[in-house]
């Protein structure tokens, strides 16, 4: 079809030396002039291949039409709603005045409340009594025979105020179109044959090069930029953030176990069997397997204990402890839950035992191994980086699978003083020097702080994270003695990216609508 037409175009100027209109081309296949906007769009096409090889050259014609909308069409064949109205209701004097509800069963509900209008604006009809009645003994449609030119001509002869008038009761639309004129270019031929792009063997050994046609080769062009490897924003934050972690003195937790326990995650961090944040809509549980290996026993009594009786100070939460519950295996909600269990590793030497890493089983300590008044407790700050996963509804800045950034301290005494100053470093080192904390309330951590950043784009103060101090409800039961503190914080590593490099929607940072360009010239991170 396409190399038809060009060759009709090329066959046409060969004939006549240019084409004055290619609105009265007849394309190959049919028997009308190509008159409509889709057959110009065709007709383009053709040109536009013609003239990359400068055998033609053309100039472009706008024009502008009107056609009919539905309800145009519609008031061409059955008449106007003002018309229609007059139409259906008696002479005056001669028979019963029609009122609206009939009105509407004869001509229609939109009909009757347009129509009545326009026809009391052009004074066809009368009010009398409750009803209504003929107020001329004859009417000139004008609306249906201005549609009927329009629909063959496309204009109207009264010009742009009818037309103007016509459109703003959409019974009309203006359509754009375009025609052709078109000349013989500096290679102009009748032959479409492609010029050759390569010198081959074959043509060498026939001789056909001598003949044949080339294409110019263009020296100048630049070549294909090569493309090399890109890191995504996200593991450019990443690295950003687990550096000033390693800076500040951390060691990094293994966080691995994408599943874990009802235990880990919820109990062990005090979190209540009853709260939200474990029912379905709030957390994926799995259903092959559905039952974790139980805890160390000794450690799972005493988490039990304080949930359901309370102890360590605590009046606990008093509600039935249910063991199935706290056997579930779900896709952790949080890295704390890692957390959790570097500590009770971290509270060994405190209990007088110590892990075998191979097999999980604690092994008591030989005595002796402890300084007189040393309790066997050390410093420590860890940090992990890694996925978690809610049952959340997607928007702006949600997803169901993210990334938390989180870290604890553990020291003797430290207050929430301690805690506020460290975030306003950490996030210093990250460029945001621009973060408030608003208490809040996290079942495992007491006093608690919701951290938030101000993001340019959206104007607005985005909530980043959470921290507290951890409960001894918490870490008592781990086996800590009673001056241990805790500090616990988790930040999402997708928001501090947005606020970054300035993207307003989650969904376009990660997932199917990443634009990959976009990852290829993300610039790198500074600290």
């Amino acid at each position: 079809m396409a190399e038809a037409l060009q060759q009709l175009i090329l066959d046409t100027l060969d004939r006549s030396g240019t084409i004055g209109d290619t609105r009265t081309l007849v394309i190959p296949g049919r028997s009308d002039p190509a008159a409509s906007h889709e057959d110009q769009i065709t007709i383009l096409g053709a040109l536009n291949s013609l003239l990359s090889r400068e055998m033609i050259t053309y100039d472009t014609h706008e024009t502008s039409s009107h056609v009919l909308t539905p309800e145009g069409t519609q008031i061409v064949l059955e008449g106007s709603h003002e018309a229609r109205v007059w139409a259906s209701l008696p002479v005056k004097g001669e028979g019963e005045p029609l009122g609206v509800p009939e009105l509407k069963r004869q001509v229609g509900d939109e009909a009757a409340e347009v129509g009545r209008g326009r026809a009391f604006k052009n004074r066809w009809i009368a009010k009398e009594g409750s009803g209504f009645v003929k107020a001329v003994a004859a009417i000139k449609d004008s609306t249906q025979l201005e549609l009927r030119e329009v629909d063959s001509t496309g204009t109207l002869q009264a010009g742009e105020k009818g037309l103007a008038e016509l459109r703003k009761r959409k019974l009309i639309i203006q359509r754009k179109g375009q025609w052709f004129t078109i000349h013989k270019g500096p290679n102009f031929s009748t032959s479409i044959a492609k010029p050759e792009t390569d010198l081959t063997v074959d043509m060498l050994t026939s001789g056909s090069w001598k003949t044949a046609t080339f294409k110019k080769y263009n020296f100048g062009a630049d070549g294909i930029p090569t493309s090399g490897g890109a890191l995504h924003p996200l593991l450019k934050v990443r690295e950003e953030i687990r550096c000033i972690f390693l800076e500040m003195g951390f060691e990094e937790m293994p966080t691995s176990s994408f599943v874990e326990s009802g235990f880990w995650c919820f109990d062990a961090l005090f979190v209540p069997q009853l709260h939200p944040a474990r029912e379905l809509q709030d957390t994926f549980y799995l259903s092959d397997p559905s039952v974790s290996l139980r805890p160390p026993e000794a450690y799972y009594k005493r988490v039990a204990e304080v949930h359901e009786k309370g102890g360590y100070d605590s009046i606990g939460y008093r509600t039935p402890w249910s063991d199935e519950e706290s056997h579930k295996l779900l896709l952790r909600t949080h890295t704390t839950a890692s957390s959790a269990a570097m500590l009770y590793k971290l509270a060994a030497k405190c209990r007088g035992e110590e892990l075998d890493d191979e097999d999980g089983v604690l092994k008591s300590r030989t005595g002796g191994t402890l300084a007189v008044g040393d309790d066997g407790f050390r410093p420590a700050k860890l940090f992990s980086i890694d996925r978690v996963f809610r049952n959340e509804t997607m928007d702006a800045t949600h997803l169901a699978e993210f990334h938390q950034v989180e870290g604890v301290v553990a020291d003797r005494n430290l207050t929430l003083a301690d805690l506020i100053g460290f975030m306003r470093v950490f996030f210093k080192k990250m460029g945001m020097s621009g973060v408030r904390f608003k208490p809040a309330y996290n079942p495992y951590t007491e006093p608690s702080l919701e951290i938030f950043a101000f993001h340019p784009m959206l104007q607005k103060w985005v909530e980043i994270g959470n921290s507290g101090m951890f409960r001894p409800e918490m870490l008592e039961p781990m086996g800590f003695p009673k001056d241990v503190r805790v500090h616990g914080w988790g930040i999402g590593l997708e928001r501090p990216t947005m606020i970054r490099y300035g993207i307003n929607n989650i969904r376009t940072l990660v997932g199917h609508k990443t634009p990959i360009e976009n990852v290829e010239n993300a610039p790198a991170v500074m600290f």
